[in-house]
C-alpha cells in the first residue's frame, strides 16, 4: 500500500508528471473555451461544439492519466493491453458528452451536480479501464475507501468547476472553471493510484512480448493530445470570426454580394429575398445578369459613386435599387463588394409626396400650385387654348344641408364628370371650395371651347338631376381665350372668372365667353369691394333708425339700426349692393362689429324704454368671439343689455347647428334679446324655434305688402301670429306702408310692426333738434 504523496514524489518520474499536469491544464482551458463558445451559437451548432469539448476532455483526461502512469517507476516492467487503452479513452469521451448535454445552454446548481456526477464518474471509469489494461507479471488490488473519497473529491471539485463556468464572465470563466476541473482529475488519479497495490505474480508475465511497449507512448500521447488541443482552440477562434462575419453580412439591411473578376462569389441572404432566388443560382453569375441601368443600358459595377438601377425585366418603375461598391480583400484575394440597398418604396413615397403637393387631396384634381405651372407652360408653348372657370350652383346649400360630408362627395362626383369630359393632353384643376379650371388645348375656333362646355353641362345635367337626387347641384362655365383675352395668366384668369360672372347673371347652369361690358361690370364690381374693406376707416358708414312702434297706438317701443354707406364717388350705396358683397368678401365681421358698437354707444343716451335691434350676419356666428364682442360692447357703451336685440336669420342654423345655439345661450345669459329676422323665408323649420326661446319673430315684409290681394299672403302672416301666440313669443310685421295693412294686422293680433306707414330711417331720433318721438301715420 502506497500513501499519494509518496506515490506521486517516489514512485513517479516528476518530469512525466509535470508533463501530465501540462496537458491537463492545457485540455481543461480547450474544454472551457470551446464551451464558452458553445453558448453562443445557435442549438445545432451549439451540438457539434459539444461534440468537440466531450472528445477534447476525453483525450485530455485519458492523455493526462496514462502519462501519470507512464511516469510510475516501479520494480516490475509495465505494459498496456491496445484494445481496453482505445476503449478507456471511448469510455471518457462518452461520460463527458452525456455531461456536457445535461449540463445545457444555461446551467443550474442542479443541472451542475448531475453534470459533475457524470464527468467524475466517466474519469474514474477511464481510470480503472486503464489500470486494467496493464500486462505486468502481477495482479491488481485496490483499497475502496480512498477510491470513494477520491470519487467524492473529484465531484465536488466538478461541481464547483461547472457553477464558476455557469456564474462567472470574461478571462475568470476559463481560468477558475479549468483549474477546479485540473483539481478533480488529479485528486482522482492520484488517490486512486495510491490505493492502487501490486501483487507479484510470475505466472502473468508471458503476456508482455504481445503488448504495447511504453517507451514511444508518451511523446506519442503528449503529441495526439497537444495537436487536438491546438486544433480545437484554433477551430473555436476561426468559427467565431466566420460566424461573427457571416452574421454581420445577414445582419445588415442591405443587399450584399461579393464579386472577383466580374463574377459573384458571395451573397447574403438578402440578395437572394431581393431577386426571388437562392444563393445558389446567383453564385457564379455577373451583376449585369440581374440588375440594368435606369436608362436600361448594361449594368456595371461602379468605380465611383453609388448608381440607381432597376431589375432585368421588371415592369414597376417604382422599383429601384441604389448600388455601390468598395474593394477588399476576400480569401486572399481582391474583391469588390456591392451593398444594393432597395429603394422602392422611398420613390413610391416621394412620388406620393409629389403627387400630393401638385394635386387636391379630396378629388385627385390639379391643386392651384399646379395649374400655374401649367398654365404658364401653355403661354410660353404660345399655341391658342381656352380658359374655362367653372363654379358649381347650389352647392353651398348641398353643404350646408347635407354637411360636409355629402359635399365631399358631390365634388368627387363632380372632378369624375370632368374627367371623363376633357381630352388626355387637358388639364383640370379644383382651386376653391367649388371652383374648378380647365386649361383646354389644341384650340382653332371658339366653338371648340363651346363645345366642351356643353359636354360638361349636359354631363353633369345627365348625372345629377335635380328632380331625382337632393343633392344635385348644377354648374355655370365662364371662357377666356389665349391670346385673345388675355396674353398673360393674371389678365386671362381675371376675363374667364368674368365671363363666370356673366353666366350666373345669366341664370346659372349656363357657359358665357368674355365681352367688353361684362368686363366692365366686373371691374365696377372688384372696384366697389376695394372701396369697401376701407369704408370704415375712411367714416363713409353711418347708421340710421327705423322706428318699432305698437300697432295699436303706434307708439314707438324702439328702434331698428340699419346701415348706411354714403361713397364720395357714388354716393349712396344701397344696402341691398353692398352687404351681400361684404359677406362674400369677409368684410361683414368688421363691419357688424362697428354697427354693434355704434348702436349701443348711440341708444346708451335714450330713454331706458326704448331699445335697439342690431341685424347679426350669418358670417358673424362662425367667428368664435361673438358672445364676448356684445359683452364687450355693453361694457364700454353702458347699454342696459335688455334694452339690446340681436335679430338673426335661420340661416345661422344651417353651417353650424350646436355652435350657433350655445353662441345664442351665451348671448342670451347676459339679459340680450334675440329675435327671428324675415320668419317665413327660406329655410324657416319650427325646429329651430323649439331648438332656442326667441324673443320675438319678425314676419318677412313680402308677406305683409301683399296681404291687401293675396289670401295666401294674409293666411301665412295668421299662421306666423298664430305660431307666436302659441310659442308665446311677439310677433313684428316689417314693412308696413298703408293704414290697411296696418288695420289687417291689427285685426289679425299683431302687437308690434314696422315700415315707412310709422316713420322712416332716420338720424339719431333723440338728437338734439330731432322730430317728436312718437312716430308719424296718415290715420
Amino acid at each position: 500500500m502506497f500513501s499519494v504523496l509518496e506515490c506521486v514524489v517516489y514512485q513517479h518520474d516528476l518530469w512525466l508528471v509535470l508533463v501530465a499536469a501540462l496537458v491537463c491544464v492545457l485540455g481543461n482551458i480547450c474544454l472551457f473555451v470551446v464551451l464558452n463558445r458553445s453558448t453562443f451559437c445557435i442549438e445545432t451548432r451549439r451540438r457539434h461544439w459539444l461534440v468537440v469539448a466531450a472528445v477534447a476532455q476525453g483525450v485530455g483526461v485519458w492523455a493526462t492519466h496514462f502519462v501519470a502512469m507512464l511516469a510510475y517507476r516501479g520494480a516490475m516492467p509495465i505494459r498496456f493491453d491496445g484494445s481496453l487503452t482505445l476503449l478507456s479513452v471511448a469510455i471518457a469521451i462518452g461520460f463527458f458528452w452525456v455531461s456536457f448535454r445535461w449540463l445545457g445552454k444555461a446551467p443550474t446548481a442542479a443541472r451542475c451536480a448531475i453534470a459533475a456526477a457524470g464527468a467524475a464518474v466517466g474519469v474514474a471509469a477511464m481510470h480503472f479501464t486503464g489500470m486494467a489494461s496493464i500486462i505486468a507479471p502481477a495482479h491488481v488490488s485496490y483499497a475502496v475507501a480512498p477510491i470513494l473519497v477520491s470519487l467524492a473529491v473529484s465531484w465536488l471539485c466538478f461541481w464547483a468547476s461547472f457553477v464558476a463556468f455557469a456564474r462567472s464572465s470574461g478571462w475568470r470563466r476559463i481560468a477558475l472553471p479549468a483549474s477546479l476541473a485540473v483539481l478533480a482529475i488529479v485528486a482522482l488519479h492520484f488517490t486512486a493510484m495510491s490505493a492502487t497495490t501490486l501483487v507479484p505474480d510470475p505466472t502473468r508475465g508471458d503476456a508482455l512480448g504481445a503488448a504495447v511497449t511504453r517507451d514511444w507512448l508518451v511523446p506519442a500521447i503528449v503529441f495526439a493530445n497537444l495537436a487536438l488541443v491546438a486544433l480545437a482552440l484554433t477551430g473555436s477562434l476561426i468559427d467565431r470570426w466566420l460566424t461573427d462575419a457571416h452574421g454581420l453580412a445577414e445582419a445588415t439591411l442591405e443587399a450584399l454580394a461579393i464579386t472577383h473578376d466580374g463574377r459573384i462569389v458571395e451573397v447574403n441572404h438578402q440578395l437572394g429575398d431581393l431577386l426571388g432566388v437562392s444563393a445558389g443560382a446567383i453564385l457564379g453569375s455577373a451583376p449585369g445578369d440581374w440588375f440594368v441601368r435606369l436608362d436600361g443600358s448594361p449594368f456595371a459595377a461602379p468605380d465611383g459613386p453609388s448608381v440607381e438601377a432597376r431589375l432585368r425585366g421588371s415592369a414597376d418603375e417604382d422599383q429601384i435599387f441604389e448600388i455601390g461598391t468598395r474593394t477588399i480583400e476576400y480569401r486572399g484575394r481582391s474583391c469588390q463588394v456591392l451593398a444594393i440597398r432597395d429603394l422602392s418604396d422611398r420613390k413610391r413615397a416621394q412620388r406620393a409626396i409629389e403627387h400630393l403637393a401638385s394635386h387636391d387631396a379630396l378629388t385627385d384634381l390639379a391643386n392651384r400650385t399646379q395649374f400655374a405651372v401649367a398654365l404658364d407652360d401653355a403661354i410660353a408653348a404660345d399655341a391658342p387654348f381656352a380658359l374655362l372657370a367653372l363654379d358649381l350652383d347650389r352647392f353651398k346649400a348641398v353643404n350646408d344641408i347635407f354637411g360636409h360630408a355629402a359635399g365631399d362627395a358631390v365634388l368627387r362626383r363632380v372632378a369624375d364628370i370632368l374627367r371623363a369630359a376633357v381630352r388626355g393632353d387637358d388639364i383640370v384643376a379644383r382651386v376653391g371650395g367649388d371652383e374648378f379650371l380647365i386649361i383646354q388645348r389644341a384650340v382653332s375656333a371658339p366653338d371648340d371651347a363651346r363645345r366642351l362646355a356643353t359636354r360638361i353641362l349636359e354631363a353633369l345635367a345627365e348625372e345629377m338631376d335635380v328632380a331625382r337626387d337632393p343633392m344635385a347641384v348644377g354648374v355655370s362655365i365662364g371662357v377666356a381665350l389665349f391670346p385673345a383675352d388675355g396674353a398673360d395668366a393674371e389678365t386671362l384668369q381675371r376675363n374667364a372668372d368674368t365671363a363666370l360672372y356673366r353666366a350666373k347673371n345669366n341664370g346659372r347652369g349656363t357657359a358665357a365667353f368674355l365681352d367688353q361690358e361684362m368686363d366692365e361690370v366686373a371691374r365696377e364690381r372688384r372696384a366697389l369691394e376695394h372701396d369697401l374693406r376701407h369704408a370704415i376707416t375712411r367714416g363713409e358708414l353711418r347708421l340710421v333708425f327705423q322706428p318699432l312702434v305698437a300697432t295699436a297706438f303706434c307708439s314707438v317701443v324702439g328702434y331698428e339700426a340699419l346701415l348706411r354707406w354714403d361713397h364720395p364717388e357714388r354716393g349712396e350705396v344701397p344696402p341691398d349692393d353692398f352687404i351681400p358683397i361684404a359677406e362674400e368678401i369677409g368684410a361683414i365681421v368688421q363691419i357688424g362689429e362697428w354697427v354693434l358698437r355704434q348702436a349701443c354707444d348711440t341708444a346708451a343716451a335714450w330713454p331706458d324704454n326704448i331699445s335697439i335691434a342690431v341685424n347679426v350676419s350669418t358670417i358673424q356666428f362662425q367667428v368664435p368671439n361673438l358672445p364676448g364682442l356684445v359683452r364687450e360692447a355693453l361694457r364700454e357703451s353702458g347699454l342696459d343689455p335688455h334694452r339690446l336685440e340681436l335679430e338673426i336669420t335661420e340661416t345661422a342654423f344651417l353651417r353650424n347647428r350646436q355652435s350657433a345655439l350655445r353662441a345664442l345661450h351665451a348671448i342670451r345669459d347676459m339679459g340680450v334679446r334675440v329675435a327671428m329676422d324675415d320668419f317665413g323665408t327660406g329655410y324657416s323649420s319650427l325646429s329651430n324655434l323649439k331648438a332656442f326661446p326667441f324673443d320675438k319673430i319678425k314676419i318677412d315684409k313680402s308677406f305683409v305688402s301683399a296681404i291687401d290681394d293675396d289670401d295666401a299672403a294674409r293666411s301665412i302672416v295668421r299662421a306666423i301670429i298664430g305660431l307666436g301666440r302659441s310659442f308665446n313669443m311677439p310677433i313684428v310685421a316689417e314693412g308696413v306702408e298703408t293704414a290697411a295693412q296696418r288695420q289687417m294686422l291689427l285685426d289679425e293680433g299683431c302687437p308690434q310692426a314696422q315700415g315707412y306707414y310709422f316713420g322712416r330711417p332716420a338720424e339719431n331720433p333723440y338728437a338734439e333738434g330731432s322730430p317728436p318721438r312718437e312716430a308719424q301715420s296718415d290715420g
